[in-house]
């Protein structure tokens, strides 16, 4: 009898067996590869293979368009969603589809009526911070063939704007991609047909074979993303985005995790290179926080974390293709 597994369990285990396949079975094959010079030879293998995964993913979209007009996608913190999601809708342009995109951050209830947490702020996590009967209704006009009018969410005034120039019909060749936090909860779209949305979850899945910890971190791989990202991008510090982590986590065990076996796809948004790669960017930042700090330990703990990989070198960054995933957090991204 076959082992039943998860379907993440599933998408971690091929990445493992891929990387026993080119013969990167612990750290110390990873770090001896960088050693010898071989770091741009790994990107490009490392790239390739996630260029195999995209089209994958769209093939699949492709054979269920008859079915299914709508792609959700949702994913943990710091997955690489928003870089996924654009070279999958890429994929499917090349198979002849048209995607169309509709954010869910439109479809807001006012501020007013959003829901409040344990210690009395704005939940906007929440599904019940969602307008479940204006995206149910939308959705079931276009699959209709309808043509409705987008919602446009004011975050400064805290309510949602209905522009009439903001218009949208899904024609014979349209699919319609939409990525957040609830897009694989059914109660998201408790009124629409379930077998006209397909669902793909997105994750940082990395293991190297034999279960090693030091690269399987999930977790620690996305905080360091994050902490590199939110750096570059916000101007966040990295003692802001570690102290922040632990209330980010908290949502995604609430609203994430619990769903990600709805997905018809699981992409793993890992590379080979990812944690060397961080080890650049991410490893001054830590090393800017005083022992004073209450994120000094978990600074300590990453730190160590990163130490046990080689980190590229400026040239191989360099070669690191400006529709990678890692362009996400790292900057020079070009989607």
């Amino acid at each position: 009898m076959s082992e039943n597994i998860s379907k993440v369990e599933a998408s971690r285990r091929e990445y493992s067996d891929w990387c026993a396949a080119i013969g990167i079975t612990d750290l110390e094959k990873l770090n001896a590869i960088l050693a010898q010079g071989k770091g741009i030879e790994l990107i490009n293998l490392c790239e390739a293979r996630q260029e195999r995964k995209y089209a994958e993913a769209a093939n699949q979209i492709y054979w269920h368009r008859g079915d299914a007009r709508i792609v959700m996608m949702s994913g943990p913190s710091s997955s690489g969603k928003t870089s996924s999601s654009l070279r999958i809708a890429q994929q499917c342009r090349v198979l002849g589809m048209t995607p169309k995109v509709i954010e869910l951050d439109n479809y807001f209830v006012d501020r007013e009526h959003t829901p409040k947490d344990e210690n009395g702020d704005y939940d906007f996590e929440s599904l019940g911070a969602m307008n479940v009967s204006l995206l149910n209704s939308n959705l079931n006009d276009l699959l209709s063939g309808k043509e409705i009018v987008v919602p446009r969410f004011n975050f400064k005034e805290g309510r949602p704007e209905m522009d009439p120039s903001r218009t949208m019909r899904l024609e014979e060749k349209d699919v319609l991609f939409m990525e957040g936090i609830h897009a694989l909860n059914p109660a998201l779209t408790p009124s629409v047909d379930h077998s006209k949305i397909f669902h793909i979850y997105i994750s940082a899945l990395s293991s190297l074979p034999g279960g090693n910890k030091e690269h399987g971190s999930t977790t620690d791989k996305r905080l360091l993303r994050r902490i590199v990202r939110d750096n570059r991008t916000r101007g966040i510090s990295p003692e802001s985005t570690i102290l922040r982590w632990p209330g980010v986590r908290r949502g995604e065990i609430r609203n994430i995790f619990p769903y990600e076996e709805n997905a018809d796809v699981v992409f793993n948004s890992s590379t080979l290179y990812d944690l060397p790669l961080l080890r650049y960017y991410a490893e001054p930042l830590l090393y800017g926080i005083s022992e004073s700090s209450p994120a000094y330990e978990k600074a300590q703990s990453l730190l160590e974390f990163v130490r046990r990989v080689t980190a590229l070198r400026p040239e191989e960054i360099a070669a690191i293709p400006p529709t990678s995933i890692m362009r996400e957090f790292i900057g020079g991204q070009t989607l």
